[in-house]
């Protein structure tokens, strides 16, 4: 029953901060880990269980979609199923050896993104422009990350589209829940597929992130954002400690 409240607890919690501001993987994948799970398997349930918060989220910007600069939407969706595809191979290929000594620095990666992503990608996009197939490759890149992690992988794309296009940020995001959707639903059907899935946790999660994410919907109109991100980026510098901590590293 303690590991129930743990999931269901940590499920409401990951799924409001999606529906806020993103970062509900800093909270899923440590709870599945603490339950017992293995960590590839944790990762792989933790995709799984927000994954229907994805969905409804692209439902509600689907008339919304618009073109990342010069760059079609058809060819940014096509590279992303591609590289996300390509991650889920890879974290299926991983021992949870392997796994355990590099999630650390994974999720010092989300963090730092996390933390410092909009502020970098706004001081680039001051000095620097690139093109429609330089952003296609990064895409690509970001993908196999976001299918083999994933932590803060929106932020990481919309940085790296800022660089392309004056567009506003706010316009963006419905292309990058998308695409984020997609390059999941990829690693979602691969890791069905291949077993890995713990699916008792796994469901007690998703339900909770369901109610999370309708919680949290309603949540963020009230509370302030700098106290929303700041709030989420010291949890998951908490976390990347206590896993550095983990895997011996400190």
């Amino acid at each position: 029953m303690n590991t129930v409240a743990l999931l269901f607890g940590a499920g409401l919690l990951a799924g409001a901060m999606n529906a806020v501001a993103g970062g509900g993987s800093f909270v899923s994948f440590p709870a599945l880990v603490f339950s017992g799970l293995p960590p590839v398997a944790a990762n792989a349930s933790s995709t799984v269980a927000l994954f229907p918060g994805a969905l409804t989220s692209i439902w509600a910007f689907r008339r919304d979609l618009v073109r990342i600069g010069e760059v079609h939407l058809g060819a940014m969706l096509a590279v992303s199923v591609a590289g996300g595809l390509t991650g889920a191979v890879l974290l299926l290929v991983t021992s949870d050896a392997v796994f355990r000594v590099v999630v650390p620095w994974l999720l010092l990666l989300a963090s730092l993104a996390f933390a410092f992503g909009r502020p970098v990608g706004a001081a680039l996009r001051r000095r620097v422009r690139i093109g429609p197939a330089l952003v296609l490759s990064v895409q690509f890149l970001l993908a196999i990350y976001g299918g083999y992690f994933g932590g803060a992988v929106g932020i990481m794309m919309m940085a790296v589209w800022g660089l392309l296009s004056n567009a506003e940020i706010k316009a963006m995001n419905p292309a990058k829940v998308l695409l984020v959707g997609a390059m999941n639903a990829v690693a979602v059907i691969s890791f069905v597929v291949a077993g890995v899935v713990w699916w008792p946790e796994t469901l007690v999660m998703l339900v909770a992130a369901a109610l999370g994410g309708y919680a949290g919907a309603v949540l963020g109109r009230r509370l302030p954002s700098p106290v929303v991100r700041w709030g989420i980026t010291g949890f998951s510098f908490a976390m990347t400690l206590v896993f550095f901590r983990r895997a011996g590293w400190l």
